[in-house]
Protein backbone atom coordinates (compact mmCIF):
# COMPACT_ATOMS: atom_id res chain seq x y z
CA UNK A 1 0.00 0.00 0.00
CA UNK A 2 1.91 3.42 -1.21
CA UNK A 3 1.97 6.11 1.63
CA UNK A 4 2.68 10.00 1.48
CA UNK A 5 6.04 9.27 1.20
CA UNK A 6 5.52 7.34 -2.04
CA UNK A 7 6.88 4.29 -0.46
CA UNK A 8 5.08 1.26 -1.23
CA UNK A 9 5.63 -1.01 2.05
CA UNK A 10 5.30 -4.60 1.34
CA UNK A 11 8.27 -4.14 -0.87
CA UNK A 12 11.41 -4.69 0.64
CA UNK A 13 9.40 -2.17 3.35
CA UNK A 14 9.11 -2.73 6.79
CA UNK A 15 5.85 -4.57 6.46
CA UNK A 16 8.53 -7.81 5.33
CA UNK A 17 10.87 -6.83 8.97
CA UNK A 18 10.07 -7.17 12.58
CA UNK A 19 8.74 -4.20 13.98
CA UNK A 20 8.47 -3.69 17.69
CA UNK A 21 6.75 -0.33 19.04
CA UNK A 22 6.34 0.75 21.78
CA UNK A 23 4.21 3.51 23.53
CA UNK A 24 6.16 6.52 24.81
CA UNK A 25 5.37 9.51 26.30
CA UNK A 26 6.91 12.51 24.44
CA UNK A 27 6.40 16.61 24.88
CA UNK A 28 5.98 18.24 21.53
CA UNK A 29 5.37 21.87 21.20
CA UNK A 30 1.42 22.46 20.91
CA UNK A 31 1.08 23.92 17.53
CA UNK A 32 3.76 21.14 15.86
CA UNK A 33 1.46 18.71 17.50
CA UNK A 34 -2.08 20.50 15.21
CA UNK A 35 0.01 20.28 12.36
CA UNK A 36 1.43 16.78 12.34
CA UNK A 37 -1.82 15.21 13.41
CA UNK A 38 -3.53 17.39 10.13
CA UNK A 39 -1.14 15.60 8.03
CA UNK A 40 -1.92 12.28 9.61
CA UNK A 41 -5.69 12.71 9.48
CA UNK A 42 -5.40 14.36 5.41
CA UNK A 43 -3.39 10.95 4.62
CA UNK A 44 -5.82 8.81 6.78
CA UNK A 45 -2.33 6.89 8.80
CA UNK A 46 -1.71 6.87 12.69
CA UNK A 47 0.20 10.11 14.28
CA UNK A 48 2.71 6.74 15.10
CA UNK A 49 2.93 5.46 11.44
CA UNK A 50 3.52 9.30 9.91
CA UNK A 51 6.08 10.05 12.57
CA UNK A 52 8.02 7.14 12.23
CA UNK A 53 8.24 7.95 8.13
CA UNK A 54 9.20 11.15 8.86
CA UNK A 55 12.48 9.88 11.26
CA UNK A 56 13.25 6.99 9.06
CA UNK A 57 13.70 9.44 5.96
CA UNK A 58 15.60 12.12 8.12
CA UNK A 59 17.91 9.51 9.56
CA UNK A 60 18.89 9.21 5.55
CA UNK A 61 19.15 12.80 4.79
CA UNK A 62 16.01 12.64 2.63
CA UNK A 63 12.76 14.62 2.47
CA UNK A 64 9.75 12.48 3.44
CA UNK A 65 7.48 15.27 2.05
CA UNK A 66 6.05 15.49 -1.83
CA UNK A 67 4.96 18.80 -3.30
CA UNK A 68 1.92 18.86 -2.32
CA UNK A 69 2.04 17.77 1.57
CA UNK A 70 4.33 20.25 1.76
CA UNK A 71 1.79 22.78 0.66
CA UNK A 72 -0.72 21.42 2.77
CA UNK A 73 1.52 21.63 5.95
CA UNK A 74 2.14 25.46 4.85
CA UNK A 75 -1.19 25.59 4.95
CA UNK A 76 -1.62 24.41 8.72
CA UNK A 77 0.96 26.10 9.98
CA UNK A 78 -0.54 29.28 8.97
CA UNK A 79 -3.66 28.04 10.12
CA UNK A 80 -2.88 26.98 13.50
CA UNK A 81 0.10 30.09 14.06
CA UNK A 82 3.44 27.99 13.66
CA UNK A 83 6.28 30.11 12.98
CA UNK A 84 8.45 28.07 14.48
CA UNK A 85 11.34 26.70 12.15
CA UNK A 86 14.72 25.07 12.17
CA UNK A 87 16.55 27.54 13.12
CA UNK A 88 14.50 27.31 16.56
CA UNK A 89 15.49 24.11 17.44
CA UNK A 90 18.33 22.40 19.36
CA UNK A 91 20.90 20.38 17.45
CA UNK A 92 21.60 17.29 18.10
CA UNK A 93 23.93 16.55 20.93
CA UNK A 94 23.38 19.63 22.51
CA UNK A 95 21.09 20.57 25.07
Amino acid sequence: MPDIYGVTYGKGGMANKKIERVQTGVRIEKRILKVLKAVAAQHEMSLGDLLEGILLHSFEGRSPFDDDTLAFIEQMRSAYGLDLTSEDSVPAGQS
